[in-house]
């Protein structure tokens, strides 16, 4: 599924609707999963295989992409960050509904210049603008921490469905990296995609309330796919936990169905996320919703990183 990169022209149409209908639906998604180079001049970092792999099952897990003493330079400045009482009360700082535990930062690349500097890292932009084809910009950022023995999950979610839907990401044309900066094994909570979901789009049921982020940040209600279609997709393509240590990193399609468990392990789980849009997927008007979501949460300026 290889396509050009070219514009969006003419009006905004919903591709994607969701939480409209009354019951949930399962469709092929209308977008490519990667786009060919129309310059021939970006760099080339996956070869052909990689990029074939991630065009089939929507992920690729990447072993040492960072060296260990890399990632806990970044586990580090976490842990200094998460002490800070301005950060713990700032407005883009997630605290789990149960226990006030910090869940998540968002924008953290705002927050903090070694954060900032990772996520403009070639091995990371250079991989999205291949996979996009063309110049991206960070559309999000953020640190998910999982304590160990008491961190909690993330449902299983397509991020494009609530990126369409509560922000205006028009089109399928977006990706993720999951940056390990502890170990990530099959007992703290590691990240769980469905290979090959992303060549379906879900829509989901439920008409969203205003400032729904307040709490699906935490814990979401809405955009949740239901459990026949969570079945279907997991008949078609199993589940994979892709596994490694600190340093390791995940990447995959905005459209991938994901979930993390709680972790029940003694040993902490913590993750930089770092999500890439092509410049020529800038957000619009939000397609389910009156208000878009702060800016923290979705970048409305696509600027091209440098």
């Amino acid at each position: 599924m290889t396509a050009a990169a070219a514009p969006l022209t003419g009006q905004q149409v919903d591709h994607y609707p969701s939480r409209i209908n009354p019951e949930p639906s399962v469709a092929r998604r209308h977008d490519p999963v990667t786009y060919a180079d129309p310059t021939g001049t970006l760099p080339r970092p996956l070869d052909a295989e990689a990029v074939g792999h991630f065009d089939r099952a929507g992920y690729l897990a990447i072993a040492g992409l960072f060296r260990e003493d890399e990632a806990r330079a970044h586990l580090d400045e976490l842990a200094r960050l998460a002490a800070r009482d301005d950060v713990r009360t700032d407005a883009r700082t997630i605290l789990e509904a149960d226990d006030q535990e910090i869940r998540s930062v968002f924008e953290v690349h705002a927050v903090s210049e070694r954060f900032d500097s990772l996520l403009r890292d070639p091995r990371l932009v250079d991989a999205a603008r291949q996979l996009l084809g063309g110049e991206v910009y960070i559309h999000q950022s953020r640190v998910n921490l999982k304590p160990a023995l008491r961190g909690k999950d993330f449902f299983w979610h397509s991020d494009f469905e609530t990126w369409h839907v509560e922000d205006g990401m028009p089109r399928m044309r977006a990706l993720s990296f999951s940056i390990a900066l502890t170990e990530n094994n099959e007992f703290n909570g590691p990240l769980m995609v469905i290979p090959g979901s992303h060549h379906w789009y879900v829509a989901c049921v439920g008409k969203t309330p205003e400032r729904h982020y307040e709490q699906s940040l935490r814990r979401q209600e809405y955009g949740v796919p239901d459990r026949e279609s969570l079945r279907e997709l997991v008949e078609r393509g199993g589940i994979d936990a892709p596994k490694g240590p600190a340093g390791s990193v995940v990447l995959f399609d905005c459209n991938m169905m994901h979930a993390s468990g709680v972790n029940l392990s003694p040993y902490p789980r913590s993750n930089v996320f770092a999500v890439y849009n092509s410049v020529e997927n800038a957000l619009v008007a939000p397609f389910g919703v009156e208000d878009p979501r702060p800016s923290y949460i979705a970048a409305r300026e696509p600027v091209p990183i440098a």
